[in-house]
């Protein structure tokens, strides 16, 4: 089990909720740790293994995905770690990526293919959905028309901002803002009608894009995971009612349980949770992968 990632002789870049990365000059390190957040506050308890199955989930989709769109990844061999972390780490196996260094994007760029979370939320209030007009009637975890685009400002910390189309496109401008949408509603696509071949429903996906030096639109940090995306079993889906997940659902689930307000510092999880927690995370690995 990783909790955090430790290297004093490599220049940290950025400590996220999950990942640790580092500066290797041109490249960047990013080390998935077993932490887990939810209600953008990371929990003092980590899952175990979490980040190596979020590495490889991440793995399979950018190599599925990569004729749509390029990705951030160099290596993810042991022998191309740097000379200061022994190649051999048992730490850092399976869980670790060395990456192209790019202009990250400001934006999480959400599809929605089903309604659910804070589109639910908004689509009971409004009937829309981030200012897109969805049809009447529908209800909780019923599947849309179409996947819809719709986008959130990235937050160093605390929540994330839903935003329109219209206001993304006034941040970075229209054509980027356009090709960042397409690309995300073809990404999805290609990679639901996969999973659903596989058992697992994809209600909505985010992804993070960056621009390298020579101006090529990459996908990065990680793609469809259960941290990324809400992924239910097909086989008991059911609308109308909130889904059983293969995703941090169930954690989010547990801790409305607790007298807790959803700030700093969080509760610890219990055992149960910790080990059915895992179990789902490396459920959706097998499903989509085999191994």
């Amino acid at each position: 089990m990783l909790e955090k990632a430790d290297f004093n002789n490599l220049k940290l870049f950025k400590k996220g909720k999950v990942r640790d990365v580092y500066d290797l000059g041109n490249k960047l390190l990013i080390v998935a740790t077993d932490r887990i957040s939810c209600f953008d506050v990371v929990l003092p308890t980590p899952i175990p293994d979490k980040g190596k199955i979020l590495t490889q989930i991440s793995l399979f989709w950018f190599s599925y995905l990569e004729d749509l769109v390029s990705n951030h990844l160099i290596s993810a061999d042991r022998k191309d770690l740097p000379q200061e972390i022994s190649p051999d780490s048992h730490d850092l196996a399976g869980r670790f990526m060395i990456t192209e260094k790019c202009k990250v994007f400001p934006f999480e760029c959400v599809v929605r293919g089903y309604l659910a979370g804070s589109g639910y939320k908004d689509y009971q209030k409004t009937g829309s959905v981030c200012g897109i007009k969805l049809p009447e009637g529908l209800k909780q975890a019923d599947k849309l028309p179409e996947p819809i685009f719709t986008p959130a400002t990235k937050a160093e910390s605390g929540h994330d901002q839903n935003v329109d189309f219209e206001y993304m496109k006034k941040e970075i401008g229209q054509n980027v803002a356009e090709k960042l949408k397409n690309i995300s509603i073809q990404l999805y696509k290609k990679a639901t009608e996969l999973a659903e071949s596989k058992g697992i429903i994809i209600a909505d996906a985010k992804f993070e894009f960056g621009k390298t030096n020579d101006n090529r639109i990459i996908i990065i940090d990680e793609a469809l995971t259960p941290d990324s995306s809400r992924f239910w079993p097909r086989s008991e889906y059911r609308p109308g009612k909130s889904q059983s997940s293969f995703d941090k659902q169930f954690v989010r689930d547990y801790l409305e349980t607790c007298d807790w307000d959803k700030t700093p510092p969080a509760p610890e999880l219990p055992e149960d949770v910790i080990k059915k927690t895992r179990d789902k995370y490396n459920q959706s690995l097998e499903m989509l992968t085999g191994n």
